[in-house]
């Protein structure tokens, strides 16, 4: 063979140079994410014919990994669907918190599927549940033989905007937020509002808290939504009991949809590390794992906002007006804006450390900028940090009763 000789084979590219070879491919990734309506009621054929790429006809089989809660409310008319439009299924109920998100999670969904016999390209695996439950699925698949498809039936707030509608899949590990994980598209993601009628109110809360992410980096007139509508929403469930409410709810999720997507697809592997849906990410996964499981991962996120408005604010890049209307908004939506958590000495720096190890040996930190735009630094100091957290209590301390600046670094 020539040395440097190149050969071309469709999109793959292999150069020779002597004994060493360099091959180059290209792989197209396409996922489909799919608003739906009513998915399990009787006559609903959406999840047999609305995505192409992921059809179910009646003798097919599926394995069906659902979240224990989901199916203790909404098991008996699943059922009922699959047995309806002739599918025989193999059901697997799974506690799926944060508690359990962890690689013997990930085992119980291989056994099933290896009990199952699982046909590797015609079978997708169906996830019905929230963000935990579609990572710890997603992650199984994606490790199985190498990779076999699922599709993505998301039941919580969290799952309908974020987790259900990106590639990562991902557990705990140690004290290790989303350690172990892969980037592992589903085939499909289908998203019904219906679901969220069952959802207590402060799971509602938990998944505004991505919501208000995109708005605060990305959208002003998404937060003016959440501004007018974001608490009225949260009693309503989403349902969409007054044209107006139902039409806010669709505003609402449409946009924090898109805007995730606009996001992420032109970066799904993250090949580039500053991104502004980390917005809310820096801190909010060692809060998460510290203080499990007082909070929910998006409570942990709404914390890590608040802190980093204050941040934004101190630089001057958010005026009083907007910092106080931002934390405004997060009480409306029932969103804490402290934790005992943060009073520990030393933490949120290591949190820091621990994020720039994962961000390439930068901090790379998403700031807001106003409210709806964003900007990236590298320069947070620990010194920056205490001085932001002695506001943050001052602004909590007539909400929580926490003293003011306790137990925080002077």
């Amino acid at each position: 063979m020539r040395s440097g000789t190149r050969f071309r084979l469709g999109l793959t590219h292999v150069t020779a140079h002597d004994s060493e070879w360099t091959v180059e491919a290209v792989k197209q990734v396409a996922y489909h994410v799919i608003v739906a309506r009513d998915l399990f009621e009787p006559d609903n054929t959406q999840l047999l014919d609305g995505c192409p790429d992921a059809p179910i006809r009646p003798g097919e089989r599926r394995l069906v990994v659902i979240d224990a809660g989901v199916d203790r409310l909404h098991g008996d008319r699943i059922r009922q669907w699959f047995a309806r439009n002739g599918i025989r299924v193999d059901i697997l109920s799974m506690r799926a918190d944060e508690s359990v998100k962890e690689w013997a999670s990930v085992e119980t969904v291989v056994d099933a599927m290896n009990a199952f016999g699982i046909d590797r390209r015609r079978e997708p695996v169906v996830a019905i549940g929230g963000g935990v439950l579609l990572d710890v699925v997603g992650l199984a698949a994606s490790l199985y033989r190498r990779g076999t498809p699922y599709v993505r039936v998301p039941t919580t707030l969290v799952g309908l905007v974020d987790a259900g509608v990106g590639v990562k899949t991902g557990v705990n590990y140690g004290k290790g937020k989303n350690r172990l994980g892969t980037y592992a598209p589903a085939v499909a993601t289908f998203l019904d509002r219906r679901f969220l009628a069952t959802v207590p109110a402060r799971h509602l809360s938990n998944g505004m808290a991505e919501v208000l992410k995109m708005a605060l980096v990305r959208s002003s007139e998404l937060f003016d939504l959440l501004d007018s509508y974001g608490p009225a929403l949260i009693a309503d469930r989403f349902q969409g009991s007054t044209p107006e409410l139902d039409n806010a709810a669709r505003l609402v999720m449409a946009e924090a949809i898109h805007l995730m997507l606009e996001e992420l697809q032109p970066n799904l592997w993250e090949t580039c590390l500053e991104r502004c849906v980390d917005y809310g990410h820096t801190f909010s996964p060692t809060l998460e794992m510290e203080a499990l499981p007082t909070l929910l991962h998006g409570e942990a996120v709404g914390i890590d906002m608040a802190l980093t408005t204050v941040i934004g604010h101190l630089r001057g890049d958010i005026t009083p007006a907007e910092r106080d209307r931002i934390l405004s908004v997060m009480r409306r939506l029932d969103l804490p804006i402290w934790t005992e958590v943060l009073a520990r000495p030393g933490l949120l720096d290591s949190a820091l450390e621990d994020t720039i190890r994962h961000r390439d040996g930068r901090q790379r930190l998403p700031l807001p900028v106003g409210i709806g735009g964003h900007r990236f630094v590298d320069d947070v100091t620990a010194d920056e940090i205490a001085r932001a957290l002695r506001h943050l209590a001052m602004a909590a301390g007539a909400d929580t009763g926490v003293p003011i600046g306790a137990g925080v670094a002077k």
